[in-house]
């Protein structure tokens, strides 16, 4: 029962810091798009040529995140479901990681995100790509292999608790 609430509080959380940011200035989530349509945007000059999908800040504001949902997510594995072992705080977290990650690639970008016309930045109204499910699909494979690491740190940080 608790992976069951934990998997929806974090389903959620997602949803609505993600969601929301897309939802509220598309642009700030370009480098998420699918690539045809990062440069169509940057074409129309609504993003520099220096804003890429791995730019720096990009990276930068990745990493960041990835550390801060580590220490946050080893906190809740150990504090609620008495995690106490690296291979465990790996393992438990690497399941909701990966709830999460699907979620994200079905709910939000399968069904929201390619059919909403909320998302379509002004100027690629045409682009078939909003609805290229492969392409998210494809981002939640990788998603899976960006959990590992992620979620190493996370047993790392329960040991330390």
């Amino acid at each position: 029962m608790v992976i069951f609430l934990e998997s929806v509080i974090g389903c959620l959380l997602f949803s609505i810091i993600a969601g929301g940011m897309t939802y509220l200035k598309p642009l700030s989530m370009i480098s998420d798009y699918p690539p045809e349509i990062q440069n169509r945007v940057r074409e129309l000059g609504l993003i520099s040529d220096e804003q890429k999908r791995y730019s720096k800040s990009d990276i930068i504001r990745k990493l960041i995140a990835i550390i801060v949902f580590g220490i946050i997510l080893a906190f809740v594995v150990h504090k609620f479901n008495g995690v106490d072992t690296f291979i465990k705080g790996f393992g438990y977290s690497y399941l909701l990681w990966n709830i999460v990650n699907w979620w994200d690639a079905i709910f939000n970008d399968c069904v929201w995100f390619c059919h909403s016309k909320r998302v379509i930045i002004p100027g690629t109204e045409d682009m078939k790509e909003y609805k290229d499910y492969l392409f998210h699909i494809k981002g939640s494979l990788k998603g899976m292999l960006f959990g590992i690491p992620v979620c190493l740190l996370v047993g790392v940080f329960v040991m330390i608790f």
